[in-house]
C-alpha cells in the first residue's frame, strides 16, 4: 500500500474518475453523476476562478475520493460541501474522514464559520448520516419530501 496523498489540482482524467466514483457508490441518480462531471468541467475551463474548490485522496496514481467545496457568496462566512464521494472498496478505511478533516480545515482557512452539508432522507443514507454526526455535525432542517415522496433533503451543519 502506498502513501495517501492530497491533491487540489484538477486533471483532465478526473472527469472519468469522478463519474466512476460517484456512480459506484449506488447513492447517486444518473443526473447527480452528470453534475459532478459538470463542476469538474467549471473549473477545468475556469481554474481558480471557479467557484468550486476539489480535493482529491490518491494513492499512487490511483483516486479514491474526493470533495467539492466552496465559500457560499450569498453569506458573509458559509461554505458549503457540495460533494464528497470515496470508492466503495475504501470504506470505513478513513478516507472520508480524511478528506472532511482536509476540507473543513482549508475552509477554516478561507474565513468559514460555518460549513453546510445537504443530503437525502433515503435509507441507503444512513451510513452517510451517521458519518456526519460522527464528524460533529448537527442536523439543522430537514425538507420533507424534497427530492421525491418520502425522500427528504436534511441539512446538516458544523461550527468551525
Amino acid at each position: 500500500m502506498q502513501a495517501l496523498t492530497l491533491r487540489t489540482e484538477v486533471q483532465r482524467r478526473d472527469r472519468e474518475r469522478v463519474a466512476e466514483i460517484t456512480t459506484a457508490t449506488d447513492m447517486f441518480h444518473p443526473p447527480e453523476v452528470a453534475v459532478a462531471v459538470e463542476l469538474v468541467d467549471d473549473r477545468l475551463t475556469k481554474g481558480k476562478a471557479s467557484d468550486y474548490q476539489f480535493l482529491f485522496v490518491d494513492e499512487g496514481d490511483a483516486t479514491l475520493g474526493y470533495a467539492i467545496y466552496g465559500f457560499n457568496s450569498m453569506t458573509k462566512s458559509s461554505w458549503d460541501l457540495y460533494w464528497i464521494a470515496v470508492d466503495p472498496e475504501c470504506h470505513g478505511t478513513g478516507v472520508g474522514r480524511l478528506l472532511l478533516g482536509e476540507v473543513e480545515s482549508r475552509s477554516r482557512t478561507g474565513g468559514c464559520t460555518h460549513l453546510w452539508v445537504e443530503t437525502a432522507g433515503r435509507e441507503n443514507y444512513t451510513r452517510t448520516r451517521a458519518f456526519y454526526v460522527s464528524m460533529g455535525y448537527t442536523i439543522a432542517g430537514e425538507l420533507e419530501d424534497f427530492y421525491a415522496p418520502g425522500d427528504s433533503k436534511i441539512v446538516f451543519v458544523k461550527a468551525l
